[in-house]
């Protein structure tokens, strides 16, 4: 793993979650963008070398309008850049951890990721990206 890439926080409201991290960071959103799969709708904030990702359902029984239910609005999961996915999913699977899905999945940003389940990770949602390059 490379760096952290981005830390996901789920929101109920987008727009006003743009407006309120705006007047934090000083700036506005970079991106908007709808991930289908997810059916999330995202934005990104550049901060540093970090990207602060917003997450918002698109429906009722997408994974974040699950974690808002069970644990209200707040970080979801840190994200880590690697250089090869299915090489770092192939060695964290021979050092025990737990992946929730067993190919990479085109996610927001132009990256292919993956996520290990957070009871393999001390309660933490892990995703894992990679640049993809097209």
């Amino acid at each position: 793993m490379r760096k952290i890439e981005h830390l996901g926080i789920a929101v109920k409201d987008l727009k006003k979650s743009n407006e309120l991290f705006s007047r934090l960071f000083g700036r506005e959103a970079y991106k908007e963008e709808k991930v289908a799969g997810e059916a999330v709708v995202t934005s990104f904030f550049q901060v540093g070398d970090v990207k602060i990702e917003l997450l918002e359902a698109e429906s009722e029984d997408s994974a974040i309008a699950k974690f808002i239910v069970k644990r209200s609005e707040g970080i979801h999961h840190v994200a880590f850049a690697v250089d090869d996915i299915k090489a770092e999913m192939n060695r964290l699977k021979n050092e025990g951890f737990e992946l929730l899905n067993d190919v990479p999945k085109r996610g927001a940003d132009h990256k292919l990721v993956v996520f290990l389940h957070p009871r393999s990770t001390n309660g933490v949602l892990v995703e894992l990206c990679q640049d993809i390059n097209e």
